[in-house]
């Protein structure tokens, strides 16, 4: 079930105070090119880093998500990610001058608010999907997800919970993620914890932002609940949330009983596996992707020197993903260990040289440029390439400053790294 990119017609700002930090954060929405993902941009650090939504990225924290990229972080992107979700916001780009997005109301619902004053576009790219082909299963502390190959199209998901605590029952809830069903049966559900956890939650300092105006309170009399079987409904908000970091639309039908963010994010770590498997197989197509022509534009490599097979996915400016078949009609190969043929270790590197150059001369005020190779730092060769293998490249921008650029790269084959690198590059003029 194909559909088109979509980001914000316009920008929109927000503020409110941090469920967890009880900070006030500052903020703002913006529109995004298509392929950029939804990123995060610490307005208040220097350089103003920004921290893509994906489960790269994700680093594990108690009762939140949380996205980390080097030194910079935020925390709980979960209700908004959830809003992307049901909303199909493929491309977005949010400013926040702290460490934590806002928790509004407690739900996902003063986001969507956001959204629809901001407005919605489509754009001229297709959207990633992953159609689910093998069950995928997740257990934990008494939880458990299992994600199933669906035979309807799209996500359909079933939530089981249960809470221990005296006087509270759990309850099920069941979706099939459509725009209407998500903003009448999810989005207003807020955020909850259990009278026993509330002095818990407070000594180790989480919880500084809730109210309840924001927070439902299970166990608790004074605690009323805005739509049935509110909590059940927050959890599958929080797992919409979570599967955004996959980066692409699901086709699936998932089972979760008891699941919280950490079962989630394995859940999507062991789906962007099986995804990053079909991409290399050839069984994901990937609009967003380069054929070899239009790598030829980009770069000034010919035969027998250009690397590069096809890049099978772009994000914005940022990272990018190609392959590189490796066959005995290689022309190296004739003269380097002709009787134990392994592609040279100098070449994988040239191979990621040319998937950087690829990333960063897509930018317009780089075009007419050449990108030049300046330094290369932490190399490791890890594993042989050998005829039959495919290396998998993937490159990300660390710094692009000017007229330089740093990159990290990793190759693998078969999921195994047997290459990395950090890249410098100067660009000049053509």
């Amino acid at each position: 079930m194909s559909r088109k990119q979509r980001t914000l017609k316009s920008a929109v700002e927000f503020s409110g105070i941090g469920l967890h930090s009880g900070r006030t954060i500052r903020g703002r929405m913006l529109p995004a090119a298509p392929g950029a993902g939804v990123e995060f941009v610490r307005t208040d650090l220097p350089d103003a880093p920004s921290i893509p939504a994906n489960i790269r990225y994700h680093n594990l924290k108690e009762r939140r998500t949380r996205l980390q990229r080097g030194a910079a972080e935020v925390d709980t992107v979960e209700h908004l990610l959830a809003v992307c979700q049901g909303l199909h916001i493929d491309n977005l780009v949010v400013e926040l001058d702290g460490s934590e997005l806002p928790g509004l109301d407690g739900s996902a619902q003063q986001f969507v608010e956001l959204v629809q004053r901001a407005g919605i576009t489509e754009q001229d790219a297709q959207a990633k999907q992953l159609v689910l082909d093998q069950p995928i299963y997740v257990r934990a502390n008494g939880a458990t997800l299992v994600a199933l190959p669906s035979e309807k199209p799209g996500l359909s998901i079933q939530y089981v919970a249960s809470f221990q605590e005296p006087g509270v029952e759990g309850g099920s809830f069941q979706l099939e993620l459509g725009e209407e069903n998500f903003l009448k049966e999810i989005a207003p559900a807020r955020t909850f914890c259990l009278a026993s956890e509330v002095e818990m939650l407070q000594k180790a300092g989480l919880g500084k932002g809730a109210t309840r105006e924001n927070t439902v309170v299970l166990g608790d009399p004074a605690s009323v609940m805005r739509m049935p079987g509110e909590p059940v409904r927050h959890k599958v908000l929080d797992l919409l949330g979570d599967l955004y970091l996959l980066g692409a639309d699901l086709s699936a039908h998932i089972i979760a009983t008891r699941s919280g963010h950490a079962t989630n994010a394995e859940l999507v770590r062991r789906l962007f596996d099986v995804m990053q498997a079909q991409e290399t197989g050839g069984l994901l197509r990937r609009e967003s992707g380069l054929e070899v022509r239009e790598i030829l534009r980009l770069l000034p490599h010919r035969y027998p020197f250009l690397l590069l097979d096809r890049v099978i996915e772009i994000d914005g400016y940022k990272r990018a993903v190609a392959i590189k078949n490796v066959t005995i009609n290689e022309p190296f190969f004739q003269g380097h260990f002709p009787s134990a043929p392994l592609m040279p270790g100098v070449l994988q590197l040239e191979a990621m040289a040319q998937l950087a150059g690829v990333l960063l001369l897509r930018k317009m005020e780089n075009s007419g440029k050449l990108a030049v190779l300046w330094s290369i730092d932490k190399v490791r060769l890890r594993g042989a390439v050998t005829p039959g293998d495919q290396l998998r490249i993937e490159v990300e921008t660390i710094r692009d400053k000017e007229q330089t650029a740093q990159v990290r790269a990793i190759g693998t084959v078969a999921g195994k790294t047997v290459c990395e690198a950090t890249l410098m590059f100067t660009l000049v003029d053509a």
